[in-house]
């Protein structure tokens, strides 16, 4: 299999692919079994990726976060202008956190080992990506107003040198973050995951007797490609426009996208967003080209796993110093919470064009990072996990409680009341929050945590869907807002507090947007909403016009 020019049957081309996933599968495991944080360990904010020689992505993780499939080979890029290729050795190790060569935020590490043969013949790459419990500064968060604010930045580093760990870079993360025991342990084991998938890319290669990955890239790539162009035709040609409104610090903000689909290419172009803000909700260009890559994915060829090619037919750019492309020293710790809003306005674009594919929009996940201490002493610094509505889709309501467009999941009850000291109260879905429709929207929830560690706490909201909440799509309904309260007072969405000891912080989620008209709606799914409670007797009148 030495020639790019490989042919691959459909069955062996299958098998191959199947198990480069199932490769990116196992260093996913390693690194969940390995990493000392629940950000890791239980809610799964991680990436892990194979990528061949030539930088190009070929396999992603089943649980990775789907829109770093448009980050990690640009990241790489930039790992290998500062190291060529030819200058690594076996062994070594680079890293970064860089936001404008990562994924956006000082807070994801991103840490990549080149794959060597046993004679010194580079083969690919491996990377992981995960977010880390604490980099310094103000934490993750939305306060900061510079860059300089968020934490430590770290530049494009070798952190392992042919095997031999740079003692320095983990002196200078263990001097600067609030939770060096957590920290270091999930560096090491981005290092630890990462030497088990070289590992076993070889011994698949030797397997396989596949003495060159590159036709085997070219093969997956080119059919995820082929795949993507003949979905893409199946969307109606013509350029079409979406603006919406969003809640930024102190006034709404536009977002606006045009997108043009010709054949089968589609471009998207941010003209007309509004410009950067001096909170930490900016969004630096490659997180908003990795959400567009994965709306436009979602919509055509959602199945087949992540890759380069699913990427090719689309062009995606916003204007320098917009919302969607700030460039330093703007801050952009919580850029997750404008970043996340691109789908839908991409969906929203594409109503027309594409009506029986899109999703109404999500009630999106809630960050709330927690730094404190612990009634043991320990520093505490992690974050907590919130569900809104996940948006209703043509014939299929809306998930309850369920993440859009990012994946992470929930810590559990029981487990963030050991490692924090605070105490989930209650827990409940709130009805009538998912936006009516032929298909309704996802419920939000309400969860109260009171702080039992003893000690002060500081709580950073990330919170959006405060003032606009998740549109319907078809004569679809918006689902509820989202709030965020200290002792039932409502709080800056944005903003640092102070949780005193025995002070209750409640998060009320948004429900997600609903497609098709409420009228439309089968009367039996409006007695079984209200069956279990999703609906109330006064909203089935309200919304669909249905009296029990």
């Amino acid at each position: 299999m030495g020639s790019d020019e490989k042919q691959f049957d459909p069955v062996s081309l299958g098998i191959l692919w199947n198990r480069l996933v199932s490769i990116t599968d196992e260093i996913e495991s390693t690194l969940v079994r390995t990493s000392f944080s629940t950000i890791v360990s239980e809610s799964f904010d991680l990436t892990v990726v194979i990528l061949d020689r030539q930088g190009r992505l070929v396999a992603q993780g089943s649980h990775s976060i789907p829109v770093f499939i448009g980050t990690a080979p640009r990241t790489l890029g930039y790992m290998l202008q500062k190291f060529p290729p030819e200058s690594l050795s076996p062994g070594d190790v680079i890293c970064t956190n860089d936001p404008w060569m990562g994924t956006g935020h000082l807070f994801d590490i991103n840490v990549m080992r080149p794959v060597f043969k046993s004679n010194g013949e580079l083969v690919g790459y491996t990377m992981s990506i995960t977010h880390l419990p604490d980099i310094g500064g103000m934490g993750f968060g939305a306060a900061a107003t510079q860059i300089y604010h968020e934490g430590l930045r770290l530049p494009i580093v070798k952190l392992v040198d042919q095997g031999k760990t740079n003692a320095f870079i983990l002196d200078l993360l263990q001097a600067n973050v609030r939770t060096p025991e957590s920290t270091i342990g999930d560096l090491i084991a981005n290092v630890t995951c990462n030497e088990v998938g070289g590992r076993q890319l070889l011994e698949f290669m030797d397997e396989y007797s596949i003495h060159d990955l590159t036709p085997l890239s070219n093969a997956i790539r080119s059919q995820s490609e082929v795949a993507m162009r003949k979905k893409i035709r199946e969307i109606k040609n013509g350029l079409y426009q979406n603006k919406i409104m969003i809640e930024a610090i102190d006034e709404a903000i536009p977002l606006e996208c045009f997108i043009e689909v010709k054949d089968e290419s589609i471009d998207i172009d941010f003209q007309g967003t509004g410009g950067c803000v001096n909170r930490g909700i900016n969004v630096p260009f490659c997180y908003t080209n990795a959400m567009s890559l994965y709306s436009i994915k979602c919509i055509t060829i959602p199945s087949l796993p992540n890759n380069e090619g699913a990427s090719r037919p689309i062009s995606v750019s916003a204007p320098e110093g917009c919302l969607l492309n700030a460039q330093p020293p703007y801050p952009t710790g919580g850029r997750h919470a404008i970043g996340h809003f691109v789908p839908g306005l991409i969906f929203g674009a594409l109503a027309e064009a594409a009506a029986d594919k899109i999703q109404a929009d999500n009630g999106m996940i809630d960050l709330v990072t927690v730094q404190g201490t612990h009634p043991d002493g320990r520093p505490i610094s992690t974050i907590h996990f919130t569900a809104g509505g996940f948006g209703a889709l043509e014939g299929l309501d809306g998930r309850d409680c369920l993440p859009g467009p990012s994946n992470m999941a929930t810590v559990p009850v029981e487990i963030w009341e050991t490692i924090t000291g605070m105490t989930v109260v209650s827990k409940k879905t709130i009805p009538d929050s998912g936006g009516p429709g032929t298909f309704r929207g996802g419920l939000g929830q309400e969860v109260t945590l009171r702080n039992d560690s003893g000690n002060p706490m500081t709580v950073l909201s990330m919170a959006n869907r405060t003032e606009f909440p998740a549109p319907g799509y078809n004569n679809g309904r918006p689902g509820t807002l989202r709030e965020h309260r200290i002792n039932g007072d409502i709080i800056h969405p944005k903003g640092a507090h102070t949780l005193e000891p025995l002070d209750t912080m409640t998060l009320v989620q948004a429900g997600g947007g609903g497609i098709g008209d409420p009228a439309n709606r089968p009367a039996d799914k409006i007695q079984r909403d209200l069956s279990l409670g999703l609906i109330s007797k006064e909203g089935a009148l309200r919304d669909y016009g249905y009296e029990t």
